[in-house]
């Protein structure tokens, strides 16, 4: 081969080297940036459905046993929820509370409520509820119980009714909707009392 085709052979074979080279640094950088853009996209994903979908929440205190322990957590759904009798919803305060709390629906707007207190029953639109749920004994707090539950405000009381501060007492009083954060949906820790609640 003559001097001069053997260095065009040279260049040609340099040239595509570099062409290489170049092509496999702009497939790792590719690369890299989908694996950004994925990782990205992801924790974005994350965070819209922790914020508008699912919450996890601690529960802290016993006016929840036997269906809930204190430490238990729990996922909290709130997107387009209307509370319903006898779910567990958590709420952000009561009437002269601040701190937030976890309750069971017994009543909401419109119901007509009856707690008979020395037969410890509680009716709802004339029919006893079945509360196999509760703890303890349905004393009177001493708040202001009414015969119908007004337009936006549901009542509440926890499951161990003994020990559990709720609508029952001026201090939680009725609930207003909007400060219910979401229905307590499942435990999932600790993983021995993992379940639906309800």
């Amino acid at each position: 081969m003559s001097e001069p085709k053997r260095v065009k052979s040279k260049i040609n074979r340099a040239s595509r080297e570099e062409r290489t080279i170049h092509l496999k640094k702009s497939e790792g950088t590719a690369s890299l940036y989908e694996w950004v853009h994925s990782l990205v996209f992801a924790v974005a994903v994350v965070v819209i459905v922790l914020t508008f979908f699912l919450r996890l929440v601690d529960v802290s205190g016993t006016s929840m046993l036997q269906t809930l322990k204190s430490e238990d957590k729990v996922i909290v759904t709130n997107f387009f929820y209307t509370p319903q009798h006898k779910d567990i919803v958590v709420i952000s305060h009561g009437a002269e509370y601040s701190k937030p709390l976890i309750k069971r629906v017994i009543a909401v707007e419109g119901d007509k409520l009856d707690i008979d207190f020395d037969t410890e029953t509680v009716k709802v639109n004339g029919e006893v509820l079945k509360e196999d749920y509760i703890q303890g004994h349905t004393k009177d707090e001493q708040g202001e119980i009414p015969k119908v539950i007004p337009k936006g405000k549901v009542f509440v009381m926890g499951d161990n009714r003994t020990v559990s501060l709720d609508s029952r007492s001026s201090e939680i009083g009725l609930i207003d909707v909007k400060d219910i954060i979401g229905k307590a949906q499942v435990v999932v820790f600790p993983f021995n009392h993992i379940k639906f609640v309800g």
